[in-house]
């Protein structure tokens, strides 16, 4: 891509590949969120000035590839992300689940990588990220 955005005095392409878990890797309560998250997700981005290229949501965790604005670190746009996507789980489901723990939805901590020129491969693996999960499933049950 030899497109660029632009701030007042810079010009700039930092693109990251994130992947973050819910606490314990719960699949239960998250398989039922699956579709409503990506939406919020993009939402929450675009508050950072930030935008959010490619996702996938799997049972147990999240990739995505997006672009953050180099006056925003990765961690602020990261955490923002994570904590208001808890704050809005525990609004909207929190009731209808006894074990769920609100606020705290996500683990600590994520995956970061930055992309580079290498943006095409990150999307096709992120994409595939599925079919790799279940391909490497039916290889651990021979």
């Amino acid at each position: 891509m030899d497109e660029y955005e632009s701030l007042s005095h810079s010009r700039w392409e930092c693109k990251y590949h994130v992947v973050f878990i819910p606490k314990c890797r719960r699949k239960t309560l998250y398989v039922s969120l699956r579709r409503h998250l990506g939406e919020v997700f993009r939402q929450l981005a675009l508050r950072r000035e930030s935008e959010i290229l490619e996702e996938h949501l799997m049972p147990d965790h999240v990739h995505m590839l997006i672009a953050i604005p180099p006056k925003y670190a990765v961690s602020q746009v990261v955490g923002y992300i994570k904590g208001k996507s808890a704050i809005h789980i525990a609004r909207v489901y929190g009731e209808r689940r006894r074990n769920f723990v609100g606020q705290h939805f996500w683990a600590r901590g994520y995956f970061v990588s930055t992309v580079g020129r290498d943006e095409e491969v990150i999307r096709r693996y992120i994409q595939d990220q599925e079919k790799e999960d279940s391909r490497l499933e039916q290889l651990s049950l021979l």
